[in-house]
């Protein structure tokens, strides 16, 4: 078993009893997994649920508060006990862990996320655990990952993983509801995720404690293809299930081919699924084929139109004449600039406009559309 980069999703209803309490034996038994894991030479990175409903019942309520003050109060209490508990039981492994709270505002901002890669990049390089949890005490209800499974997906993008295991209480998915259908199918190996698995799926969470259903595990499954990294989801028990998964003999539906292409840079992931859209131009055939086919920029020449009012820095997305989109890329020039100067040549573009850059988008700051890379909607944020 080669050693690689592994992120581990351990869901709210893997955490917790049947009363919702935080349930130190399965606490225990997701860290004796990691430490074996990690014992065969693979860096770990945690994406851990759990903080709310390990915080309700210490702040007085019977059940997991539905109110954003409570869900945030519960946040804030809970990220102590879970840390607390997870420190104890890595401790007793010889293994040091780390903390990091991640907001969805977190990845929109370039900078921002430059950093959260560069702060788990040290971590692991000092064999140190990343313990993840979205930051639940200040995120806004309508910019929230989910029960963590987006953000798995993207801290897997953010370090460059070979492998997404997302845990749950179910072992895979079916082609039916389970719980319904007691002849549903299951899936063992998914090349890719068709459109009618996730258009089939409940959005409802099969936990009492837990807030994303199969579709957003379905979801962040596809976003993490789209960046390169293989996916597990399913369940196990026991100090190898890790290895288990790992080795291609896991309890659930593993999801992508070894052939996926490797990861996009971090700049490159910010604008391909985290940049909001400032505006768009339209190019001709022969600047199509370069950015396209022959790896080129996009120059002044090649612009056909410009749509809506931007600022050069923002990003734009790109069409063809038939309004196809080609994909998105940060734009060295303003619209009003591109009014002025498109169509004609670099030189005397870069003149009239008094800018130094010979190219409208530079091919470093272009991410091609495909049909795995697209913007997370609003859907994909729960």
């Amino acid at each position: 078993m080669d050693a690689k980069r592994i992120v581990v999703k351990i869901g709210s209803s893997s955490l917790t009893d049947v009363h919702g309490k935080l349930d130190q034996e399965k606490l225990n038994d997701h860290v004796n997994a990691i430490a074996r894991l990690k014992s065969t030479g693979h860096e770990i990175i945690l994406v851990s649920s759990g903080a709310v409903a390990a915080g309700y019942q210490g702040l007085g309520y019977p059940a997991r508060p539905v109110t954003i003050a409570g869900k945030q109060a519960a946040a804030a209490v809970g990220q102590v006990m879970l840390l607390n508990h997870y420190a104890e039981a890595f401790r007793g492994c010889g293994m040091t862990i780390a903390q990091l709270l991640l907001a969805r505002q977190d990845f929109e901002r370039r900078e921002q996320m430059s950093h959260a890669s560069s702060a788990l990049s040290e971590l692991l390089k000092r064999s140190v655990i990343p313990i993840i949890n979205e930051n639940d005490s200040i995120s806004l209800e309508e910019l929230t990952f989910g029960d963590n499974d987006m953000l798995s997906a993207l801290v897997s993008g953010l370090i460059h993983a070979d492998f997404l295991a997302i845990l749950t209480d179910v072992n895979g998915l079916y082609d039916k509801n389970p719980h319904k259908y007691p002849g549903a199918k299951r899936y063992d190996f998914l090349d890719e995720l068709p459109d009618e698995l996730l258009f089939e799926t409940s959005d409802a969470s099969g936990s009492k404690v837990g807030t994303g259903g199969m579709k957003s595990k379905i979801l962040a499954a596809r976003t993490a293809l789209s960046l390169g990294v293989r996916t597990f989801i399913g369940k196990g028990k026991g100090a190898d299930k890790l290895v288990k998964i790992i080795d291609g003999k896991g309890d659930g539906t593993y999801i992508g081919s070894t052939g996926l292409k490797p990861s996009l840079n971090v700049s490159e992931q910010w604008i391909a699924l985290h940049s909001p859209i400032s505006g768009k131009i339209e190019i001709d055939d022969g600047a199509v084929r370069a950015l396209m086919i022959d790896g080129k920029s996009l120059l002044p020449a090649g612009v056909k139109q410009i749509s809506g009012h931007f600022l050069s820095g923002e990003v734009i997305q790109i069409v063809d004449r038939n309004q196809r989109i080609l994909g998105k890329g940060q734009v060295n020039y303003s619209a009003d600039e591109l009014n002025e100067i498109k169509r004609m040549p670099s030189s005397k573009a870069m003149n009239l406009a008094q800018n130094d850059h010979p190219e409208v988008v530079h091919r470093n700051n272009w991410v091609p559309w495909t049909a795995s890379i697209h913007p997370i909607t609003a859907e994909g944020k729960r």
